[in-house]
């Protein structure tokens, strides 16, 4: 494995762990019986709130269609429900209810295991690891959006 003394090293550490926290996201789903697009649905909704059908689309990339096979899965397995919006009762939310335990279970380990690092860091180091995730996702989002001809 290379360090990240070197730009070469330093993109194939970050590789990995991309590709680690990629692995253990379809693999912590296939474990509770759902899709990584399941899951990673979930997340968008539990970090942003009910939402209608086309804003969970727009944010998961997926068009209608797949948006509504999507919702009803998770509302069958009891991970989210529609509800009437209050401000425009023409309009539907799609909800979050409660973590499902399975997803809990799995996802356990990882956190546990995060959790016993980053308690391991300095409050400089954890305010460095912290800034840099924050920033890191807004630069995601950002290239997902050119990505998709949504900005430039």
């Amino acid at each position: 494995m290379s360090t990240p003394e070197t730009p070469e090293g330093a993109s194939e550490v970050y590789r990995r762990y991309v590709s680690a926290v990629l692995f253990h996201g379809h693999a912590a789903a296939r474990a509770c019986g759902l899709g990584a697009t399941d899951l990673y649905a979930l997340n968008i909704l539990r970090l942003a709130g009910a939402m209608t059908p086309g804003e969970l689309a727009a944010r998961t990339g997926l068009t209608t269609g797949p948006t509504t096979r999507l919702i009803d899965r998770l509302e069958r397995a009891g991970h989210v429900r529609r509800t009437p919006d209050a401000s425009d009762r023409r309009k539907v939310l799609v909800e979050p209810l409660a973590v499902p335990a399975a997803l809990d279970e799995a996802l356990e380990p990882a956190r546990r295991g995060v959790g016993e690092i980053i308690a391991d860091c300095t409050p400089e180091e954890r305010e460095v690891l912290f800034g840099y995730f924050a920033r890191a996702a807004d630069a995601y989002q950002r290239a997902a959006e050119q990505l998709r001809g949504g900005g430039a």
